[in-house]
């Protein structure tokens, strides 16, 4: 699913790629999408984070034109996006998360029927799509059919599809499902020069690590709504500070660790269950050299020691709960019902 095209001329708001207040999307009695509010600053990488069936790939078809909105309302470059459905097409693209090119043709007839449909001509098609099948390792590939394919060089084909003119802003649906990650890293690479050249990508993904090594911002959506919002730090400090782990050698040692490790850093610790580490919260990592002068003089002997920030995966699972049903059956049984 894709389309595409590369209008930059006539953005009316320079400032914010997307503006969304209070989206709604209805199936039948079911709010998919309940109230969500998103703003996606241009030239950054906006992450949109849920579990499955948390109304992510809903709230992406309706800033994308693709469903009606229910109620609320999305700008994108300052165009409302039902009111001006035409103009915003022209300045976004739309890649999902299954692969929208035709087996029957090549990868090289693929991207030039592409090209062709959005207004190049013959030598242009051909330059352009050349120019992508290097960009995304395909080149050698080139006039294999599709249908002998792997899953991940289909995923690279319809993203290279979708940027055959590359757009002010660029709807990413999970774009790296079921890559390995080797192929994962080049599409990191690509999405961030996607960026450099002056795009907008907002990304929904499943892998935290993916939002963590790529977005700006993140949204967090569950049941319909956005539940947490911020910087990548931002979101981790919602569940606490960094935290200080230390194995002592001696079991005999642990209790006098301990005291001293409260002492010298101000907090409340723990003892791991097997009574071998102490785990504590650590607000100034500067403190950790202070603790270890400590431990030396009371001849306490560790065996190792970290410290450890919280991850994005921690703060999801804080945040979100347990997943609920996979948003794809979700998605198609509610739209069955409306």
């Amino acid at each position: 699913m894709h389309y595409v095209a590369g209008n930059k001329s006539a953005l009316k708001n320079k400032e914010w790629a997307v503006k969304a207040q209070g989206l709604v999307k209805k199936f039948g009695n079911h709010r998919a999408v309940d109230g969500v509010d998103l703003k996606v600053p241009t030239g950054t990488i906006y992450g949109v984070l849920g579990p499955n069936g948390a109304g992510k790939t809903t709230t992406i078809k309706m800033l994308a034109t693709l469903l009606d909105i229910d109620a609320g309302s999305a700008e994108i470059f300052g165009y409302d996006a039902a009111k001006n459905a035409q103009i915003v097409r022209q300045l976004i693209s739309v890649t999902g998360q299954y692969a929208s090119v035709d087996e029957s043709l090549t990868a090289m007839e693929n991207l030039m029927i592409f090209a062709r449909l959005l207004g190049l001509g013959r030598d242009e098609s051909k330059k352009r799509a050349i120019s992508l099948l290097e960009e995304f390792d395909l080149e050698e590939a080139a006039k294999r059919p599709l249908k002998t394919f792997s899953g991940g060089m289909r995923r690279r084909l319809d993203l290279a599809a979708s940027l055959i003119v590359q757009p002010p802003l660029i709807f990413l649906d999970e774009p790296t499902t079921g890559l390995d990650p080797r192929t994962r890293n080049q599409m990191w690479k690509t999405i961030r020069r996607l960026v450099d050249g002056g795009s907008t990508v907002l990304l929904t993904t499943q892998y935290l690590e993916e939002a963590d090594a790529l977005a700006d911002r993140i949204a967090v959506i569950d049941k319909g709504r956005v539940v947490a919002e911020g910087k990548v730090n931002e979101l981790k400090e919602l569940i606490g500070t960094t935290s200080l782990n230390m194995r002592v050698e001696s079991r005999a040692s642990i209790q006098n660790a301990r005291e001293i490790v409260d002492r010298v850093l101000g907090a409340s610790s723990t003892i791991s269950p097997e009574g071998m580490n102490i785990i504590a919260p650590m607000t100034n990592a500067n403190i950790v050299a202070d603790l270890m002068v400590e431990l030396r003089k009371a001849n306490i002997q560790l065996t190792s020691i970290s410290v450890q920030e919280p991850t994005l995966d921690e703060v999801f699972l804080s945040i979100t709960g347990e997943e609920s049903v996979s948003e794809a059956d979700h998605d198609t049984k509610m739209e069955g019902m409306a």
